[in-house]
């Protein structure tokens, strides 16, 4: 019934997949995500919606190989079909006009469920200046279609082989530098999302954040995704997964998630 029409290989352990889900592709809005399952018994496994396409009936997504389930996606070919795939779930991006530039940050695998943002923000009637970042060149995803939707594009890379040598960080920085930002959207790891935070944070830049690398079942019933924004405890899954990144308790978020890796849990 969903049936993956297209794969291709970004790098060695991330593979975006054309999945056949006419229903979910028209009703999915920037920032909803999925849940998808493999095999009877299967883990379910949230994945945002990196595109859609409501006249072929298709959505992308985009899935990184960390664990058993998404080594199990990743190995599935043109032809095959997911078991369960279940959405558009989530709250969707809140799009409009802003007052000023809109800036979207995006690090390594984050850049995917950042597009459809960047798409819908340019779509609005915004500036979208777009900065996205990678450890190298062979690690930035995307980057055609971010250009397509964006008004400029600012690669950042930690060993200088593309774009500028640095944080995405800096990147930001020089944007709001020069120009007045709105807002700016970050989407990457948790570690990335705090110092994006904590740097538009000293300029007085609002900025939302999406969570979604902390979501396990998707539905707000086992808990794992809970997070501490502005005192109070949220679920990402259910209440987000995009929230103030001012206010949200990074220094938690990213202590919780070593209890889901299988390398700092032992």
């Amino acid at each position: 019934m969903f049936r993956i029409l297209e794969k291709e290989y970004f790098s060695e352990r991330v593979v975006k997949l054309v999945v056949e889900a006419p229903e979910i592709a028209r009703a999915r809005r920037a920032g909803h995500f999925v849940i998808v399952r493999t095999g009877e018994g299967g883990e379910r496994i949230p994945l945002t919606i990196a595109d859609a396409d409501t006249v072929r009936g298709t959505i992308t997504l985009v899935v990184q190989a960390v664990g058993v389930s998404t080594n199990k996606i990743c190995a599935l070919e043109a032809g095959d079909e997911f078991t369960d795939l279940v959405g558009p779930l989530g709250r969707a991006t809140d799009i409009g006009k802003r007052d000023g530039t809109v800036v979207c940050c995006g690090g390594g695998v984050g850049v995917a469920p950042l597009l459809p943002i960047i798409k819908a923000m340019k779509q609005a009637g915004n500036r979208v200046v777009s900065v996205i970042a990678a450890r190298n060149k062979d690690l930035i995803i995307l980057e055609d279609q971010v250009r397509e939707w964006s008004d400029e594009v600012i690669v950042m890379t930690d060993d200088g082989s593309a774009g500028v040598k640095g944080l995405v960080t800096a990147g930001v920085e020089s944007v709001i530098q020069r120009e007045h930002v709105a807002e700016v959207v970050a989407i990457g790891p948790a570690i990335m999302m705090k110092f994006v935070a904590l740097l538009t944070k000293k300029y007085e830049v609002p900025t939302v954040c999406s969570l979604n690398t902390i979501m396990v079942d998707g539905t707000g019933m086992c808990g794992a995704c809970r997070v501490t924004v502005g005192g109070k405890t949220r679920f990402v899954c259910v209440d987000g997964p995009e929230f103030d990144a001012h206010q949200v308790d990074f220094d938690e978020m990213m202590l919780r998630m070593k209890a889901y890796d299988p390398v700092t849990s032992r």
